[in-house]
């Protein structure tokens, strides 16, 4: 008698063992709860990190934008402006469905510092390149904000590093200034209002020292956590030597 072998996937279909598909881990990891709080696993696919992917894709419709209007100052810039605003203001949505109803994922825990260095980076490249603001401030605040999450994946699974107050106020300055630089204030002032030069020479001088303070806070909180890191590492020596 001649007996046939039996193929993998013969014996997956009548039963006797699953073959992994690559498929199957991708519909595994989209089940789970979307929108609901919960202790049972969360679904990648759930209402924060759905936000953290709109925030995203926000940033080359708002760069696109910002090109076209090619510093006339009209319509596009504002709205291009308008869009940053609402996208940076959903960081804070996300984070707060995230932990709120229990939506933590590993998927959003990359996803979201990258949707914000994408936002962050994108404007002041963008604003750089229109000649708008100094390429060295944004060498230095994007050197800060890609060295320090890179740091920070790198340490994650072995210890934790809150975020300080001085990066928490960091980034509300960076998002502040940035918006104003965003914003055509000065063509506004001319068309609208007929300000004199003064007024306009104000508000330029306004939007320069905010940015001066969230550049400072940039480079200071990146000080501050490498030496809250070293502060930890140096804790942990001590109790192991005990």
């Amino acid at each position: 008698m001649i007996v046939s072998p039996v193929r993998p996937q013969d014996q997956a279909q009548d039963g006797a063992f699953a073959v992994p598909r690559r498929g199957d881990a991708v519909l595994n990891s989209m089940r789970g709860r979307v929108t609901s709080a919960g202790d049972t696993p969360a679904s990648n696919g759930n209402i924060a990190n759905i936000v953290t992917v709109i925030r995203i894709l926000f940033v080359p419709v708002f760069i696109w934008m910002l090109f076209l209007d090619n510093h006339s100052g009209g319509v596009l810039r504002w709205v291009a402006t308008a869009l940053f605003v609402v996208a940076i203001a959903t960081d804070g949505v996300d984070g707060h469905l995230a932990r709120g109803r229990n939506l933590v994922t590993n998927v959003g825990i990359i996803l979201d510092p990258i949707a914000d260095k994408l936002l962050i980076g994108g404007a002041l490249i963008s604003l750089s390149i229109l000649g708008d603001l100094w390429w060295w401030v944004t060498v230095v605040i994007l050197v800060r904000e890609l060295g320090i999450t890179v740091f920070r994946f790198v340490v994650i699974r072995k210890r934790v590093i809150p975020a300080s107050k001085g990066g928490k106020l960091k980034t509300v300055f960076q998002s502040v200034a940035i918006a104003l630089f965003l914003a055509p204030l000065q063509a506004l002032f001319r068309a609208v209002f007929h300000s004199p030069a003064g007024v306009i020479t104000g508000v330029n001088w306004f939007e320069w020292v905010i940015m001066g303070i969230a550049f400072v806070l940039t480079v200071y909180s990146g000080i501050d956590y490498f030496w809250q890191y070293a502060k930890v590492r140096r804790a942990e020596t001590d109790a192991l030597a005990e």
